[in-house]
């Protein structure tokens, strides 16, 4: 198994269920909400962190138990919950092409629906009786708006350190990965060395995840239905520029670092900051620590039993690398 198509085909009856199972465990009595529902999951996106549920489990051999499903329904409606609240807060009127919920109804809307998200993901966790599945999802669910508090902090207070954006990109986006490959050995009981070497191998997977998700802000991309420059314009400085504002030897530097301490950019400055990065070697200072990360994470998995099939994550790392949107 070595491409992401494969992966996908042979997870599709356990994909199939989880999505039953979200859609059930949505449903309402009140129309609007189900309205709401059917059309926002009616795309349903990569579904990667269900998908590293499943792989967990069916590594350590439980694939196919009800409670790794429940589980990865669980954290894709937290995660679900997360990006609708993200849309109201970032004013975004579409999503990889496809409109938001604030946009097609409105920010009161969209609030209350990621609530309603976030109180379904855990009633449904709590029906699987695993005190630490459900504490999972509880310090999820801080970590996630603990992360996005340390980013407006930090560009607010112009923090400008590869370990400051480390710490953030763990939280905010590492700390879903890693509570997909806990819930996959909770469901399996896997022993607690396994347990850590899964942690360590998730929070690089999502560090690798954001690190490219931030790449590709410094390039113009329809598919993504996000404007080049975004982070920026919210003060967020990400690896490729942090890497080019440390060049001191290039006669801009001292320029582009008076520039980014402003408190807000314009869009002239915005494309000076990102060429800027770019020409220096910013993308490739940022590739070439992706690819170092992914050897550390091979490195972790060879840690966990030989008869581990651990293929599929790697594949699955190789991919998010790899991928183009």
């Amino acid at each position: 198994m070595s491409h992401i198509a494969d992966i996908r085909q042979s997870l599709a009856p356990e994909l199939e269920s989880i999505n039953a199972l979200i859609i059930q465990a949505l449903s309402s009595p009140n129309p609007l909400i189900n309205e709401v529902t059917r059309t926002y999951l009616s795309n349903k996106g990569k579904q990667l962190r269900p998908m590293m549920v499943m792989l967990t489990a069916r590594m350590l051999g439980a694939g196919k138990s009800a409670k790794a499903v429940t589980s990865a329904a669980s954290i894709e409606m937290l995660h679900t919950a997360s990006l609708i609240h993200d849309d109201v807060i970032d004013q975004s009127s579409t999503r990889h092409g496809v409109e938001t919920i604030n946009s097609m109804w409105n920010n009161h809307i969209a609030v209350l629906m990621g609530d309603y998200f976030v109180s379904t993901a855990l009633q449904l966790v709590i029906s699987t009786s695993d005190l630490r599945a459900i504490s999972t999802i509880a310090t999820l669910g801080r970590l996630l708006a603990s992360g996005e508090m340390d980013q407006i902090d930090t560009a607010s207070s112009h923090v400008l350190s590869e370990e400051a954006y480390f710490n953030i990109i763990t939280n905010k986006t590492a700390s879903l990965f890693v509570a997909c490959v806990e819930m996959g050995a909770y469901a399996a009981e896997a022993s607690d060395t396994t347990l850590e070497a899964l942690r360590e191998f998730a929070r690089i997977f999502g560090q690798c995840f954001q690190i490219k998700d931030d790449i590709f802000d410094y390039f113009p991309s329809e598919v993504l239905g996000k404007p080049t420059g975004n982070d920026l314009r919210e003060g967020k400085v990400t690896l490729p520029l942090l890497y080019a504002l440390g060049l001191t030897e290039q006669p801009r530097c001292s320029e582009m670092n008076e520039m980014i301490s402003k408190d807000s950019l314009t869009d002239e400055e915005i494309s000076a900051l990102i060429a800027y990065a770019v020409e220096t070697g910013g993308i490739s200072y940022a590739e070439k620590r992706m690819k170092s990360l992914r050897d550390k994470a091979a490195a972790v998995l060879q840690t966990i039993a030989p008869e581990a099939d651990t293929e599929p994550l790697l594949t699955l790392l190789d991919y998010i690398i790899e991928r183009r949107h």
